[in-house]
């Protein structure tokens, strides 16, 4: 039986590569704001691209800031994708400060590269995760991927969770350490682009969905 898979439309998101890479490892995805459709969904998929502002002011004119609330409370599968990352935080101070959904404690800021570093901003470039620690990735979407997999990054700011229990992974640009991925109970987030990261993407895709 196909996993019902609704990625939230608010208008940000590169949904079509989202899709199309839960289409490959055998998903059923379904593009909705509708809130019984989100609820009724085995898992569900915050994209996102851009600024953080932008992001939850659309959420919330789409009305779907409570309905991920309820998602959440219901212990289902919740994926936030580079902004959708982003936006699960407290906070960020991109262009002022912006509420975010809250759902994990912390902020987002620009990424910090120590002065002697010859890397720019952004962070486009595929790049290598690792594991805070020693056994974190299990029971994760990163539980069948190896140590120092390269995925793909886009972007300026980073999640800066406020527990380091939350970091599920990190990478390094310019010299510098930085969250490239959250987990709380039931709630991912990944800076990284899964959906563009070839197999080792669609193998996290499908250890998300519990395929």
């Amino acid at each position: 039986m196909k996993k019902n898979v609704v990625i939230l439309d608010y208008g940000i998101g590169n949904v079509k590569s989202i899709a199309n890479a839960l289409i490959e490892i055998g998903a059923e995805p379904f593009l909705s704001s509708d809130e019984q459709v989100i609820l009724a969904a085995d898992s569900v998929i915050l994209p996102g691209v851009g600024a953080f502002s932008k992001g939850m002011s659309n959420l919330k004119e789409a009305n779907l800031v409570e309905v991920i609330n309820k998602f959440v409370e219901t212990g289902k599968p919740f994926l936030g994708i580079c902004l959708g990352m982003q936006m699960l935080l407290e906070e960020s101070d991109e262009f002022g400060i912006t509420k975010g959904l809250g759902l994990i404690a912390g902020k987002v800021g620009m990424m910090l590269l120590p002065d002697q570093a010859k890397d720019k901003l952004p962070h486009v470039t595929w790049n290598e995760i690792k594991a805070p620690e020693a056994g974190r990735w299990e029971n994760s979407l990163l539980a069948a991927s190896e140590e120092n997999t390269y995925v793909y990054f886009v972007h300026s700011f980073v999640a800066m969770p406020s527990s380091p229990d939350d970091i599920l992974a990190i990478a390094n640009y310019g010299g510098a350490n930085f969250c490239a991925a959250v987990k709380k109970n039931n709630i991912t987030g990944v800076q990284f682009h899964p959906e563009k990261s070839g197999m080792p993407g669609l193998k996290m895709l499908s250890q998300f969905l519990g395929k």
